[in-house]
């Protein structure tokens, strides 16, 4: 008979043989095995008449091997020692072992990085690598775990939650209160820079300078003039340098503002309709790593304060 890997014998008659073989004894294979004697006993016989041969020579007190049971005894054993060194080496890292995580490069570097002591200190076993990048994870063809990714929410067939909400509003560096230029109301902007932040996020409701002054009731600035960066940490980066006005994304711009590297000239804001959210194959939320990361994300987005009462310097 010509055996391929599609008319393997039962895996259970083959474990039995090799664990029964170990200890020469049916009765301490079915111990190790959880099954009685006689089980065993059945799953042997059952590998024998598949192979059509004998695989041990049974006495009322011995057990012996066969020259055929001796013959095939090294192969199927190194072949299970195999599969357990294999899947202890997956469950194992899925408990630690390197977390990669996907996400936006400016989430990343005002967000996340800030944030990722409190997560080693809270799983100092898990790795964790960043890959920062504003292009789509294909999980089955990268090697990542999970991503956070800024959108609508529609990942579906993926797991997917959502982490935070953000809102946008124009922030700038309190140096220009020091030189007599921080601006009162949004009128006061056509004497300030407009710092535009050209990096693609696709979301509709995210307004630029013009459909932002617009809805402030602002007119006769020219929108277009300024500087334009393609990442918004660049945008953040020439706002604190006193360069100008920016519209910010609030969740990248709160810890700027709490430290205070940037102010809130004026209490207008607007609420975007994407959000942050938090994403993965469903089959990965099982990996004990991958469910740390998210249940600490969760504690870090709960002790999130709403964005909009971030201080604001000047109200219009």
């Amino acid at each position: 008979m010509r055996i391929t890997l599609s008319r393997l014998p039962p895996l259970n008659s083959l474990r039995a043989f090799v664990v029964a073989a170990k200890h020469m004894s049916f009765s301490k294979a079915a111990s190790e095995l959880h099954v009685t004697p006689a089980a065993v006993s059945q799953q042997i016989r059952q590998l024998e008449d598949y192979l059509g041969v004998e695989l041990f020579k049974r006495s009322n007190r011995n057990l012996l091997l066969t020259a055929e049971g001796q013959s095939c005894l090294p192969g199927l054993t190194e072949s299970f020692d195999g599969i357990v060194q294999s899947l202890q080496q997956i469950s194992a890292g899925g408990k630690t072992g390197p977390l990669t995580v996907s996400v936006a490069p400016s989430f990343a570097a005002k967000w996340l990085v800030p944030r990722l002591d409190d997560f080693r200190n809270t799983a100092p076993e898990i790795d964790v690598r960043i890959t920062a990048s504003m292009n789509l994870v294909d999980f089955d063809a990268d090697d990542i775990d999970c991503a956070i990714r800024y959108g609508s929410g529609n990942y579906t067939p993926l797991f997917h939650e959502k982490i935070l909400e953000e809102t946008v509003f124009p922030v700038c560096s309190p140096s220009l209160e020091v030189i007599g230029r921080l601006p009162a109301t949004p009128d006061d902007l056509r004497h300030l820079t407009l710092l535009h932040d050209d990096s693609p996020d696709q979301d509709p409701s995210c307004p630029d300078w013009r459909m932002w002054l617009r809805a402030a009731g602002v007119s006769g600035i020219d929108s277009s003039r300024g500087v334009r960066f393609n990442q918004s940490s660049l945008v953040f980066e020439s706002a604190i340098a006193g360069q100008g006005v920016a519209l910010a994304k609030g969740r990248l711009a709160a810890d700027d503002i709490r430290a205070g590297r940037l102010i809130r000239p004026f209490n207008v804001s607007q609420t975007l309709d994407f959000a942050y959210h938090f994403v993965c194959p469903t089959r990965k939320t099982a990996l004990p790593k991958v469910a740390a990361f998210l249940s600490w994300l969760r504690v870090q987005a709960g002790g999130e304060a709403d964005i909009d009462s971030a201080p604001v310097t000047a109200t219009p």
